[in-house]
């Protein structure tokens, strides 16, 4: 069970919130999600750099256990092969659509060889706050997504951009439903993120012993925000 912080503001501005359990029923993760052909390419050959194949077409949908999604602080992972990435995720509760952050943790060295059964390898994160749908998807675009991640003892910036730079997360939202699916009370669409910003050495996508995910609406001062350490665990042959 999911606990979130739903947040809404009135038309005259007032905010308001309440806590509410939310029970996981279905959850799907968005890939290959970039509005711009040149990003989405990029990324592709990005991962390509990690062994992984290219998509067989744009976006997918990837079916995940919905045990994998947790508010924990902390997860645990097999080996040091894994790295998150910040993503919107639009879940269905209360009879609404609401918008938080997750985080897409993947095992990358399994990814080089099956990007579904990489979906399954670790817990996905996810923000216990989330903002009223209706009210945002007008002005999506300006919505800011971004990650940090603690490297050599330092909190350094991972990702940043826009909702700009990934498709309208309703005509995704709408992609999957259309296949035949029901938006159901527990629905959960993680939808897609940003490429890394390389470090020094020049390497993006690389693994960190913890990670901060955001996504930030400036024009109402607000933030939705999580952070969670990486344990890795021994790998025995």
């Amino acid at each position: 069970m999911l606990h979130f912080s739903l947040e809404s503001v009135d038309p005259r501005g007032a905010a308001s919130s309440r806590v509410v359990a939310v029970e996981p029923r279905r959850f799907v993760i968005a890939g290959w999600t970039g509005r711009d052909v040149k990003a989405i390419e990029h990324h592709i050959e990005e991962l390509a750099e990690l062994g992984v194949p290219r998509p067989s077409s744009v976006p997918l949908y990837y079916r995940a256990s919905k045990e994998l999604l947790s508010q924990s602080p902390s997860l645990e992972v097999l080996g040091s092969d894994s790295s998150g990435e910040a993503e919107p995720v639009l879940f269905f509760a209360q009879g609404e659509w609401w918008l938080t952050v997750g985080s897409d943790h993947t095992d990358r060295k399994v990814e080089s060889y099956s990007v579904a059964v990489s979906k399954q390898m670790c817990v996905k994160p996810v923000a216990s706050a989330a903002w009223r749908w209706s009210e945002i998807v007008s002005r999506q675009d300006e919505i800011v997504l971004e990650s940090r991640i603690l490297e050599d003892g330092e909190w350094v910036s991972y990702q940043r951009g826009t909702l700009a730079s990934i498709r309208p997360l309703e005509s995704l939202r709408d992609g999957y439903l259309s296949q035949g699916n029901e938006a159901q009370e527990g629905f959960f669409l993680s939808c897609g993120t940003l490429g890394a910003i390389p470090n020094a050495q020049g390497k993006g996508i690389r693994p960190a012993q913890a990670m901060e995910i955001a996504i930030r609406d400036t024009s109402r001062s607000r933030a939705i925000v999580h952070r969670y350490a990486v344990l890795p665990l021994p790998v025995v042959a």
